[in-house]
Order: C-alpha cells, then structure tokens, then sequence
C-alpha cells in the first residue's frame, strides 16, 4: 500500500487527478466536497472517503480504520 497526496487549486482538477488515480484506489476528501452540488454526489456515489478536518478525533479515526482496511484488503 502506498499514499498518494494531491493538492488541487480547483474543482475541474479533480477530472485529471480522476484520470491518474490507480486501479483500487481508496480515495480520501475533505467533507466539505460532499457539499459541492454534483461534485459531492459523484465522490459520494464513487465510494471516496469522506474526514471531518475541523473534528481532529473523527478525522484520525477515520483515517486509521481506512488504513486498516487498506492493510487487510491490500488496496492502495
């Protein structure tokens, strides 16, 4: 497994950055996307992960469970 960071200056980056993303990918956004009209739905609908970055505790939660399951599952 490995992490892969990307930092996008707008919405539409997210159609490349969705071109470049490798097959069993477990995508991880911030949960403000998922308010974003039909850029919130499709990341919804596509299985992305959504954190809260303001609740530090649900975020890290969040994100260890996801890393555990990257583990077991062998997904990146």
């Amino acid at each position: 497994p490995y992490v892969i960071v990307c930092n996008h200056q707008a919405s539409l980056d997210l159609m490349g950055i969705v071109e470049v993303i490798p097959d069993r990918c477990v995508p991880i956004v911030k949960k403000e996307l998922l308010y974003m009209g039909t850029v919130g739905w499709a990341c919804w609908l596509s299985g992305m992960i959504f954190i809260d970055r303001h609740k530090r505790e649900d975020a890290i939660s969040v994100i260890s469970q996801t890393a555990r399951t990257m583990q077991r599952d062998n997904v990146r």
